[in-house]
């Protein structure tokens, strides 16, 4: 009879453990845990999470955060993918992978059918593949504005900034090689050049593990363009110190990941000043709303470590997980259509002194964008015609001053400096 119990006792407490294992939330962090931008998507989940968990989770259970390396490698990307779907088994998925390393993950997210959502990405590509084979892809979402709405804000930019105030009408483009470089370039030769104004007198493209830039800007400078046009997302700092410390005498803009994050000024022994960049948002020198401070307040309290101010990414992670959570508690669970029509519906709008300052909502299946009359399934809301009181803009252009400042110089409502030449370079 004792030994019976015993075996009941043991049973019992089996049945217990595997209960209480059941019962939680798995959430799979994939991108590099090595770089700033991986660590902001994983940073700001992990406060999302916290957060959560302290009001009880999520369908009555907690949430537990796993995390897959990519190593910013399309192969080791392919291969965390899988672990997440296969061993971990989790319930979703949130990416802060750069384009070539999604791009590389996609086929297994169509295949395994989680639902993840892109946090850094913003290949205009997957909106693509979502129009053209929606039901494969719809449990993907991009909570950041896809390439095509960042260009088409950056010819407004290009006009009003660079031609309009600068007077420059010709660009020598210097672009990595890799899926972002190739994109922007596109976007950038074949729309904001031909609509602002500017012509495109030459294209160079270079490999991501150049450190010797120096006959790359002198064949910049003898092209004979106004300006350069950067388009760098890989070791992007090596570029940018490069352009200061040779003091390459004409102005450069563009599309460059560094100046994105706080550290930027550190990272180049202070051989920053002057250059500007396209960003999404928030971005850095940006005003942020309360809700957002309140998360870089709580970011900055408990990571000691860089970045020391997450990247845009960072804060989508934070406000877009708890949009997935959200949905599933809508929809009583993740791996369903209900989630998807659940996360299609989320829209939380921000406010800055009883201005909209940031919106956090997608785009439908069958709605098109006024302006570019074209459809973005499940990317993020943004807008692109002034004076954005319908949404966010799909970024804002920040330059770095020679003094290791920043701040946002495009467009008018949300700047708060101005668009200059380093002391170096005559206009």
């Amino acid at each position: 009879m004792k030994v019976k119990l015993l075996r009941v006792v043991a049973i019992s407490m089996s049945m217990l453990f595997a209960t209480t294992a059941i019962a939680e939330i798995k959430v799979g962090f994939i991108g590099s845990l090595s770089s700033d931008t991986g660590l902001s998507t994983l940073r700001g989940a992990e406060i999302a999470i916290d957060e959560l968990n302290a009001k009880g989770g999520v369908l009555g259970q907690q949430i537990k955060l796993v995390t897959a390396d990519t190593r910013q490698d399309v192969t080791e990307g392919v291969k965390a993918y899988e672990y997440l779907a296969e061993t971990e088994e989790v319930d979703f998925i949130i990416s802060g992978s750069i384009d070539d390393v999604s791009l590389g993950w996609l086929p297994r997210m169509q295949e395994y059918q989680i639902p993840t959502l892109d946090t850094w990405t913003s290949y205009i590509g997957i909106i693509d593949m979502l129009v053209e084979d929606y039901d494969s892809m719809k449990p993907y979402f991009m909570n950041i504005a896809s390439d095509e709405a960042l260009a088409t804000l950056y010819i407004d930019f290009g006009k009003d900034v660079l031609v309009d105030k600068m007077g420059w009408k010709s660009t020598v483009i210097l672009q990595e090689d890799t899926a972002f470089g190739g994109a922007i370039h596109g976007l950038i030769s074949q729309a904001m050049a031909p609509v602002a104004g500017i012509d495109v007198v030459e294209t160079i493209v270079y490999d991501v593990a150049t450190v010797d830039f120096a006959p790359l800007y002198s064949r910049a400078v003898a092209s004979g363009a106004d300006f350069i046009y950067l388009i760098s997302s890989v070791n992007s700092q090596v570029v940018s110190s490069q352009y200061v410390k040779l003091q390459v005498p004409m102005g450069m803009t563009g599309v460059n990941v560094a100046p994105m994050g706080q550290d930027y000024w550190e990272d180049t022994g202070g051989m920053g000043g002057g250059m500007s960049t396209l960003t999404p948002i928030p971005a850095v020198g940006m005003k942020l709303d309360p809700a957002s401070q309140a998360f870089v307040d709580t970011y900055q309290a408990k990571y000691s470590s860089r970045p020391i101010i997450p990247h845009f990414n960072g804060f989508n992670a934070y406000h877009g997980l708890k949009q997935a959570m959200a949905a599933a508690e809508e929809a009583g669970g993740f791996n369903n259509t209900t989630w998807v029509s659940a996360m299609e519906k989320q829209d939380l709008i921000l406010e800055l002194d009883g201005e909209l300052w940031l919106r956090y909502a997608f785009w439908g299946n069958d709605e098109v964008e006024p302006r570019t009359g074209r459809k973005y399934p499940h990317n993020l809301r943004f807008d692109i015609t002034e004076p954005f009181d319908d949404g966010a803009p799909s970024m804002v252009v920040i330059q770095w001053y020679e003094d290791g400042t920043n701040a946002v110089v495009y467009p008018e409502k949300y700047a708060n400096g101005e668009f200059t030449l380093p002391s170096w370079v005559k206009k």
